[in-house]
């Protein structure tokens, strides 16, 4: 690859820091168990209405805004279209109680473009010009049950006869540290209107706490505002046309959130007060202060447009808009040509401009995250030392302060484990360092425990999610192998013996009888069981997880291929290889185990994996339930090449002796061993041929997994057959919901029980793809089951990619996610807009969940570029 953009990631990595900027700041910051007080529930302790009027501990959320990658410095927007009772500095959304499906962001807003090196973002937002309707939001959602959909800003009507602003902000870099910012407004309404923009710069507040450093100071003069301070140097914001500059302190207003006296008359919200109600003694007229924003008043014609242009720039200049114009021109001419060369090959324009908005939101969903949990404990009156008092205590290692790639900025402005392991795999199209630094950072001993478990999530960094970062690292390798020609084999080395830590932790802390076959918890998948399955069980006894045996399984045979190829260079590492081949065959042979009950993770009448439930008094029952966790077996799947072999002869002596002395794993394995001997690719997998059919034909069943849009997460079979499991004389039921959940567990705020999730498909494609490498074209299934359509598993693969790609591409009723929105579908002002939710409506396809969650669903942007890209896996 070369071009501007590619230089610039080159030069990024030898130290010029053209990543120090970026769009860093979270887009809700309030609600966070990070800014909650001790014991506190995270949503009330911190609202919505407080994020007005008092300063953050941690970080700083903003309207498309941008910060240092220590977030110490932040620009964002804010507005206010004359109706509103407040300035909007930030989006708005419900809480989890307030939300009858939990949490939900109640704005409209898209990311449209971004490059690595954040050289050039942008993004849209779309402002109303008439009053938000922030209570009808609230009291509509308050009023619908969990049977109900959720009530959207789209369905108040605010949008109606286009009286709304089109609000375009892009950033653009002429240096590393000489960013500008251009704001377009668009009056889409049949009558001029106004509009206030506002460029706000403040400092993260950092000097009040114990510790910290010196308080940095903003000054303003001569229509610029002036930063010093906070480690940054000097620097200057500019902004044309010229504006009045408002200056006030970033500081809590102690008096309206707590009771108490101001230390200053200058707090957090006297710009709001100063804008919206016309008190300017609510700013210091000193002009110096720590928030500072330029009051820019527009006055834009019905049809009409206006543009603010703003500059943060390390040096003065005489005029610093000269150039500006010419700047924005080349940085968005780079961007085309960095896509043009990352979207190589036989894609539809369609296709190509679904990917790079996906990847956009990818990138704008990277967030600075401080969080340090000693500190917390401490502040908070705990003894970081003493007993257990919070789900984190036990983390108080933790340090964190890092940009991270979050799920969604608003719904989920925080990290999660395994969510992690596919945004970095569908970064890597873009980004490999950047990927590469997303999987190391878990693994650093300020994240990962010293028992060696990786963190979850901040809510509770203990549970448990997933095992895939070792496959989110192979890939990575191998993606930027491919497409450059030579892999990193220090990230591995670097990232191997952290992953045997955390596999350790898994051997030892999930296996609770030492059978190889493992629990877990809820494992990422929520609601999706007859149990919360990460509370006790009603019964008593444990859970035999067939997901978390076969991600076990797959963990293994990555770190296998791992070690492997480390071994090319060092020997010492065919041991390692050697001890997780030995560990996937006791999983394996524990998988195919029935013991003397009858009962296993495979059900030979029902042709499917299940959950075993595994009684105090001994005895056993399958839960069955044809869900996910039933198709994470497919997902381990993996081929090893056959020349290994030749390379490793003494692997393969190994293996034979380890055979030779353990016949009941030999003959629980496939084909029993046999791939010691031969020449073909290695299979590496939780079942043979026969089951591997029989699964096939439940998954690509269109009346029970295979929707139109993917493989739903619970086959569609139970909603005519829900599944009873009663206990002491109570039903828990399991029943088909293509859409929202009628469950509260793990908050109600997703649902595993038959949309459609990424994360799970992008692991059948994976699995899919391995097993077609290993028994070639020949090997065909009926696909759709009953249609008499014969394809080979890569084309089964193929013909699921395509469908969950299917959700975003238009059509004659617009893009299936859109969920047949008028406005979506028909307004040209809207419909090339997409968005990419958390999950999917296992009938329709409509979006569903959080609406900006670009993070794993940013992997269909991967998904044609895996069959027709110019780079192929």
């Amino acid at each position: 690859m070369t071009g501007a953009e590619r230089l610039r990631l080159d030069e990024a990595e030898a130290g010029i820091p053209w990543r120090r900027w970026g769009p860093y700041l979270a887009d809700r910051q309030w609600g966070t168990v990070r800014e909650a007080r001790f014991g506190g529930d995270a949503w009330s302790s911190f609202t919505h209405d407080q994020a007005r009027y008092r300063a953050y501990r941690w970080g700083e959320d903003g309207l498309a805004g941008i910060s240092d990658d220590r977030q110490r410095l932040c620009l964002a927007l804010a507005l206010w279209n004359g109706a509103d009772p407040i300035l909007k500095e930030r989006l708005f959304g419900l809480t989890n109680a307030e939300g009858n499906h939990g949490e939900d962001v109640k704005e409209c807003y898209f990311h449209l473009d971004a490059t690595p090196t954040s050289s050039y973002l942008k993004m849209l937002y779309k402002y109303p010009q008439r009053e938000f309707p922030y209570d009808e939001l609230v009291s509509v959602n308050a009023s619908r049950g969990r049977d109900d959909p959720e009530y959207e800003l789209l369905d108040t009507g605010i949008f109606d006869g286009s009286r709304y602003f089109d609000v375009v902000v892009e950033y653009a870099k002429a240096g590393p540290e000489d960013v500008l910012m251009r704001v377009t407004a668009h009056n889409r309404g049949p009558d001029p209107a106004r509009l206030h923009v506002l460029p706000t710069l403040w400092f993260r507040h950092t000097w009040s706490w114990a510790g910290e450093e010196e308080q940095p100071v903003l000054v303003a003069a001569g229509g610029s505002v002036r930063a010093e301070g906070a480690g940054l140097g000097a620097r200057r914001l500019s902004v044309d046309p010229p504006a009045s500059i408002l200056v006030t302190g970033n500081e809590t207003d102690d008096e309206r959130v707590f009771g108490s006296p101001n230390a200053s008359p200058f707090v957090k919200d006297g710009i709001h007060r100063a804008v919206v109600h016309g008190d300017m003694s609510a700013v210091d007229p000193s002009d110096i202060g720590t928030k500072a924003a330029a009051v820019c008043v527009l006055d834009i014609p019905a049809g009409g447009s206006a543009t603010v242009r703003v500059r943060l720039a390390d040096h003065t200049a005489a005029d610093p808009f000269a150039d500006f114009d010419a700047v924005f021109a080349a940085r968005r001419a780079e961007a085309d040509e960095f896509y043009a060369d990352v979207l190589a090959g036989d894609l539809g324009d369609d296709e190509r401009a679904v990917a790079r908005q996906a990847l956009a939101g990818m990138l704008w969903s990277q967030q600075y995250y401080a969080f340090d949990v000693e500190r917390w404990l401490t502040e908070r009156g705990a003894d970081p030392l003493g007993p257990p008092t919070s789900p984190n205590h036990v983390w108080r290692h933790v340090v964190a302060e890092d940009v991270i790639s979050m799920p969604d900025k608003w719904e989920y402005p925080w990290f999660a484990a395994w969510d992690l392991a596919f945004h970095a795999v569908a970064l890597a199209v873009v980004d490999p360092a950047l990927a590469k630094r997303q999987l190391d950072l878990l693994l650093e001993r300020r994240f990962q425990h010293p028992n060696g478990q990786v963190p979850a999530y901040e809510w509770n960094f203990g549970d448990v999610n997933p095992p895939l970062h070792a496959w989110a690292v192979l890939f990575v390798y191998e993606y930027e192998k491919a497409a450059r020609g030579k892999g990193d084999r220090a990230f591995l080395a670097r990232a191997f013996p952290k992953l045997m830590r955390d596999f350790g932790w898994w051997l030892n802390r999930k296996d609770v009888d030492g059978r190889n076959v493992f629990q877990g918890g809820f494992l990422g998948l929520d609601n999706i069981g007859v149990f919360d399955r990460s509370a006790p069980l009603p019964t008593g006894g444990h859970l035999d997880q067939a997901d978390g045996t076969a991600w076990m399984a797959l963990s293994c045979q990555s770190l296998t291929r791992i070690a492997l190829e480390l071994a090319v260079d060092d020997p010492a590492y065919v041991e390692q290889a050697q001890a997780l081949l030995e560990n996937f065959a006791w999983i394996a042979a524990a998988t195919r185990h029935v013991g003397p009950d009858g009962v296993g993770l495979w059900h030979e009448e029902d042709g499917f994996f299940y959950d075993v439930l595994r009684r105090p008094d001994g005895s056993a029952a399958p839960l069955k339930v044809r869900s996910a966790v039933g198709l994470v077996p497919l997902a381990a799947a993996t081929v090893v090449d056959g020349a290994v072999r030749e390379r490793f002869p003494g692997l393969v002596r190994g293996a034979v002796e380890f055979l030779d002395r353990h016949p009941a794993v030999t003959a629980a394995l496939w084909r029993h061993g046999e791939q010691a001997h031969g020449t073909e690719p290695i299979l590496f997998a939780l079942f043979d041929e026969e089951r591997l059919r029989r699964i096939l034909a439940r998954v690509l069943d269109e009346d029970e997994f295979l929707s139109p849009y993917g493989i739903r997460s619970l086959s569609k079979w139970h909603r005519d057959h829900p599944y009873v499991f009663t206990v002491d004389g109570q039903e828990h039921r399991v029943s088909y919901l293509p859409a929202e959940s009628d469950s509260g567990m793990f908050g109600g705020n997703s649902n595993w029980r038959g949309p459609v999730w990424f994360p799970v498909n992008v692991m059948l494609v994976r699995g899919l793809l391995n097993l077609h490498q290993h028994f070639g074209d020949g090997f065909r299934v009926e696909c759709p089951t009953g249609s008499g359509q014969w394809l080979s598993l890569r084309e089964v693969a193929e013909e699921i990619s395509g469908r969950l790609v299917r959700l975003f591409l238009p059509g004659d009723g617009g893009r299936p996610a859109h969920g047949g929105h008028r406005l979506l579908r028909d307004d040209p002002h809207w419909r090339d807009l997409v968005l990419f939710h958390e999950y999917f409506d296992g009938d329709t396809g409509a979006g569903l969940g959080a609406s900006h969650q670009t993070g794993w669903t940013g992997t269909v942007a991967l998904l044609p570029l895996l069959f027709r890209g110019a780079v192929r896996r």
